[in-house]
């Protein structure tokens, strides 16, 4: 499966940006997805993942209440809302597909190309 990730940009803290992750090759409903996201100097990390079906989603504690995970599996396309964001959510965030639910990047075996957040103070 070739995953995409669009709509990183520019954004002052408090803002939103809307993710979105294209898949195409493969079904996306086949896969669990997950957001994951590395700031400079720091290491890759899960931002959040949603279940095949979307009807469970994982988030980070730095995320919760602030991101949402969501899915149109007739779309193929994954989707992470982030409201309220901070200065220490820069990153760029990569979209990935696993065939196991997990936060676990390693169980990740398909990753789009990252798209860059960048949000000022």
């Amino acid at each position: 499966v070739q995953l995409q990730a669009f709509g990183g940009g520019l954004v002052q803290a408090g803002g939103f940006l809307r993710l979105l992750c294209a898949a195409s090759g493969h079904t996306l409903s086949n896969y669990a997805m997950g957001w994951f996201r590395q700031a400079p100097g720091k290491e890759r990390e899960l931002v959040a993942a949603i279940s095949r079906n979307g009807d469970s989603a994982l988030y980070a504690d730095s995320v919760k209440g602030r991101f949402t995970i969501s899915r149109d599996n007739a779309k193929n396309t994954v989707y992470l809302q982030m409201n309220s964001l901070k200065p220490d959510d820069t990153a760029v965030y990569y979209c990935a597909a696993s065939n196991i639910y997990s936060i676990n990047q390693y169980l990740y075996h398909y990753w789009g190309q990252g798209t860059l957040v960048t949000v000022s103070s």
